[in-house]
């Protein structure tokens, strides 16, 4: 019995193993293509095996791979935002391809909206949204640069090219004359303030602009000037993927500003000294002894011919590297990322370096309650913040040597000591100059769904700023051979401290037709900076640089500073839906700002939209041609502190005197203190109609927008009889009005060919100033005209130069022919002040932007691509590098002299420093075309990448900035005309030739 026993256990042990090792062999890879109606790949679909965690994402060519355990029983969900989710059985099959259908219901996808996300046919305020692929389309240092050309009404442009610097941004225009225009940057729900190059573009998913009332409303005097929703990546469910992108860039100047070679220049200084009869050309050799000394004459014997550019200039690079691992499961989703940035310049003094971290994670606890955080953090060094090397090297003279004999660097090369040598900078220890930054920016939120449709939401945004800064210029630094001096360092360092806390309330209920979303808000929002800087002079030993303040001869200055501003918030936002067709939204949201005083502080902002699916009314159910017809309608008010700390109190200011015989400090006031100070409020109409046809191929939206800002924070002029010259108040009033158009569109659909898709859009918009207080028309000093633009160039016109035949007129004013003409515009035959005009606007007449992409089998090609045109420039190199008098070197212009009768420049003139009315000379057509970025990439065949064990291998090689069309650099020998108002002296304009790699495992 007990070996019957024992046999019978041993037979249940093998089947029970036979099950087992059946069990573990029954498991096959399940693969396919997924591709939407018109079978093109569709990347990101989500497919998960149903019940279970374990799940995947297809590739940039629509492919999966999935292992599948009990194949038999399984099933294949597949999911993809605005897409019909769809179910399949395995039942064994190894290949399972997959076309999903659009779900017009969904419409596309989610939009951001702030304080939560929308279906974008529910969105009733005017938004832009800028996807992942638009964001990678270009090299970007920052994430503003990814926006440029990229939204209609939203106008980026850069400072310069210099390494670390950000760009401007401007959403449908500049409301505020002397308050802040910038937009509100809102990061993962948490408002950014500071510096956007600490975030790594590469852990942007997404960026949504917002920028009418009934969208920006929600965010209250913060969003006043617009709305940037920066949303980051986040983990997804499925298996672990781990990703890197990397890219190296060779960077080379643009072009050389056109400086006069040693032949024009030396014929420049003769010509300057034949103006004032002290050039005799019967007599050259007596002649240039006079207006050249002995170093310059020896160098001309010699030929010396100096480009100095090619001196200071040398090519740059930029690289950039970032690897990721991204997962989760159905209740735990996670990503990690890294990440390393660096560009120098091609000035070997200036250079950005940055390292990145970002960590993110949501976690469900229960059915009910579900966390989260992410974490930006960045480190960065930044060289040369403000050096400018390339102005000495334009000025420095063609016949100028560099160098002595042995080699070594001559200190005054023409023995003029207003031109030092600029080489001497990168001499190593005469210029050191580091911006080291460290941020670290946290948004924690937990949110618990109490009953079913309503959720409470905490969110918490803690950020943390710091920066030290160091400067030193040794005695031989080409600044303090110019101004004369010891050795003198700065020292600086700040830090700030930011937090957020938000309370959110949500409710969703839909009843059969009736849809209603309820939003509530309690937050608060504080920021505390703390500055600190020293300044010294005569350092002993120069070695010490910047790092033994307390050995210096003499402290030249010492400033600390304490800031703190706070904001409480109340918000309420109603959204209800009737039938999929009418819409409403409603916004009333209460700021209280610490910036203004008792009885000023609280602002009111309400807002209302109404939008109409028209798509969904009974005729357009049955046709196949309209997809999406939406007409949108907004009104609301927001506003704008736009003030420092402590304005509305008066600030005093040190001041010396004599007191008994004796030196005394004592104060006065600095700024006269107005209590009376309030918001500046600017009110919005917004009609929009979004379209789209052949069921997506052409989608599209036109704008048009009209927005008043009243009661606007500008200083008053004042007598100085009073003991202060200005008092900042409540005063003006200002518009901008303009219209938007933006287009998607797939002209060319082959999946196993050919294809072409492209995004397009062009805007206007007109600002003007209703009113500056006072009854009065016009604030010269301050360059304000009613009825005209925010911003103008108020200034003499050139209309010529004056010639030989009207010497007789140019004596009535005062000049001699070979002088600049100007216009006189009351023709009382005097130029003064009456005389000035307003000339021009920075502002465009219009601007555009447009990507286009090409693909054929493996390959894609992108070409992005912006212009504005119709705007002024005023560029600073015909005004500094234009003296025409020989001391330096000159613009290689086409100037005047009596066998050259020119309009376009004056006659060089030996007793000049510069012409007169020289500033007429720098204003020029501002219009530009610019192809950003041409990017050519190979995916790998799959096959390939499956054999390699990858899910994708991408190669690319692009340029950026390959072409600028515009007047100022083809007709006026500029390099850049994309500048904020002034084309400065400062890094040269660059462009890019950048290999890249991305792979995903």
């Amino acid at each position: 019995m007990k070996r019957s026993f024992t046999r019978f256990v041993c037979i249940i042990a093998c089947l029970l193993f036979q099950q087992l090792t059946m069990a573990q062999g029954n498991s096959s890879t399940v693969e396919g293509n997924v591709l939407d109606a018109q079978k093109m790949p569709l990347v990101g679909v989500t497919v998960s095996i149903k019940g279970r965690s374990s799940g995947t994402q297809t590739d940039a060519k629509g492919h999966y791979r999935l292992q599948v355990k009990d194949p038999a029983n399984a099933t294949l969900v597949f999911t993809f935002i605005g897409f019909t989710s769809v179910e399949e059985p395995v039942k064994g099959r190894t290949a399972i391809p997959v076309i999903l259908q659009e779900d017009r219901k969904k419409l596309e996808e989610i939009v951001v909206v702030g304080y939560g996300q929308q279906k974008k046919k529910d969105v009733t305020g005017a938004i832009s949204s800028v996807g992942t692929k638009a964001i990678q389309d270009v090299p970007v240092t920052n994430p503003q640069q990814a926006l440029q050309g990229r939204a209609p009404g939203v106008e980026v442009i850069n400072n310069s090219a210099k390494p670390g610097d950000e760009p401007q941004v401007r959403i449908r225009g500049t409301r505020s004359l002397s308050a802040g225009n910038d937009p509100l940057y809102v990061v993962d729900g948490i408002p950014y303030a500071g510096n956007l190059s600490d975030i790594g573009t590469g852990v942007i998913q997404s960026m949504d602009i917002l920028k009418d009332a009934s969208a920006t409303a929600i965010y209250g005097s913060r969003g006043a000037n617009g709305v940037v929703l920066i949303t980051t990546q986040r983990g997804k469910l499925g298996k672990p993927v781990v990703s890197y992108s990397g890219s190296y860039g060779y960077v080379q100047q643009l072009g050389e500003t056109d400086m006069m070679d040693a032949n024009r220049f030396i014929e420049m200084r003769r010509e300057a000294n034949r103006t004032i009869g002290k050039y005799n050309d019967n007599n050259r050799d007596s002649s240039d002894a006079v207006i050249f000394n002995a170093t310059e004459l020896a160098n001309i014997k010699k030929g010396t011919n100096v480009d100095w550019q090619k001196l200071m200039i040398s090519p740059g690079y930029q690289t950039n590297h970032a690897i990721s691992v991204a997962g989760g499961t159905e209740r735990t989703k996670y990503t990690v990322g890294l990440g390393y940035f660096k560009d120098q310049g091609v000035l070997k003094l200036q250079s950005y370096e940055r390292y990145n971290i970002n960590l993110g994670i949501d976690q469900m606890i229960g059915n009910r309650v579900r966390v989260g955080a992410s974490l930006l953090g960045a480190y960065s060094l930044r060289n040369g913040e403000t050096y400018n090397g390339i102005d000495n090297a334009l000025k420095m003279l063609p016949i100028a040597s560099p160098y002595d004999d042995k080699g070594n660097l001559i200190i005054l090369p023409t023995g003029d000591s207003q031109q030092p040598n600029p080489l001497l900078d990168y001499v190593p220890g005469n210029r050191v100059e580091l911006m080291k930054r460290f941020r670290l920016f946290t948004s924690l939120y937990g949110e618990v769904e109490i009953v079913n449709g309503l959720k409470y939401r905490l969110n918490v945004g803690p950020d943390l700023q710091y920066y030290n800064y160091g400067l030193f210029q040794g005695k031989n630094n080409t600044n303090l051979l110019i101004g004369g001096g010891d050795a003198q360092a700065s020292k600086g360092n700040a830090s700030t401290l930011a937090y957020t806390i938000e309370n959110v309330l949500t409710y969703n209920k839909s009843i059969k037709k009736h849809n209603l979303a309820a939003t509530g808000l309690y937050s608060v929002q504080r920021q505390t900076a703390d500055i600190m800087t020293t300044n010294v002079r005569g350092i002993p030993v120069e070695t010490q640089q910047y790092f033994n303040l307390g050995q210096a001869l003499s402290v030249t200055g010492v400033t600390s500073s304490l800031s703190t501003w706070t904001i409480l918030s109340y918000m309420g936002r109603i959204n209800y839906g009737y039938d999929d067709r009418y819409l409403l939204t409603l916004t009333l949201r209460a700021d209280g700002s610490s910036r203004f005083a008792p009885g000023k502080k609280w602002g009111y902002f309400p807002s209302v939209a109404v939008a109409w699916n028209i798509i969904n009314e009974a005729p357009f159910k049955n046709q196949h041609t309209l997809d999406n017809l939406k007409l949108r309608a907004s009104y609301g008010r927001i506003g704008n502190t736009g003030i420092n700390p402590y304005a509305t109190q008066g600030l005093l200011t040190r001041i010396p005197y004599s007191y008994g015989g004796k030196g005394s400090l004592g104060f006065v006031p600095g700024d006269l203190r107005n209590p009376n100070l309030t918001w500046e409020t600017t009110t919005s109409t917004d009609i929009g109609l979004d379209f789209g046809f052949f069921n997506g191929r052409i989608t599209g939206v036109v704008e048009w927008y009209n927005q008043k800002t009243t009661d606007l924070l500008m200083p008053h002029l004042l007598p100085f009889s009073n003991g202060f010259n200005q008092v900042l108040e409540n005063l003006g009033t200002s518009r901008n009005r303009g219209w938007e158009v933006g287009l998607s569109a797939i002209i060319i659909d082959n999946p196993k060919g050919f294809s072409w898709k492209m995004d397009a859009n062009v805007f206007r918009n007109r600002s003007k100033i209703l009113s500056i207080g006072g009854g009065r028309s016009a604030d010269v000093g301050n360059g304000w005209f009613v009825g005209q633009p925010t911003y103008v160039y108020y200034d003499f016109k050139k209309t010529g130069i004056w010639q030989a035949e009207d010497a007789k007129l140019a004596a009535k004013y005062g000049v001699k022919p070979g002088e600049i003409r100007l216009e006189d515009v009351n023709k009382d035959s005097t130029i003064d002040a009456k005389d000035r005009q307003i000339l021009g606007s920075p502002e465009p007449k219009w601007s555009a932007g447009t990507t286009q992409r090409f693909s054929y089998k493996g390959f894609e090609l992108s070409i992005v691509a912006f212009a504005r045109i119709g705007s002024m420039i005023r560029s600073d190199f015909y005004s500094n590098y234009n003296t025409l008098f020989g001391r330096y070197n000159n613009l290689n212009i086409d100037y005047n002299t009596p066998s050259n009768p020119t309009n376009d420049f004056p006659r060089p003139n030996a007793n000049q420093e510069r012409p007169s009315n020289y500033q007429s000379l720098s204003y020029f057509d501002g219009s530009y075309f610019k192809i950003r970025n041409i990017t050519l990439a190979y995916n790998l065949p799959d096959a390939l990448v499956k054999r390699m064990q990858m899910q994708e291998l991408r190669f690319s090689v692009g340029v950026k900035q390959p072409l600028i069309i515009a007047p100022y650099r083809q007709q006026w020998k500029g390099i850049d005309p994309e500048d904020v108002n002034v084309i400065g002296i400062d890094a040269p304009a660059t462009w890019m030739l950048q290999f890249g790699l991305n792979a995903r495992f």
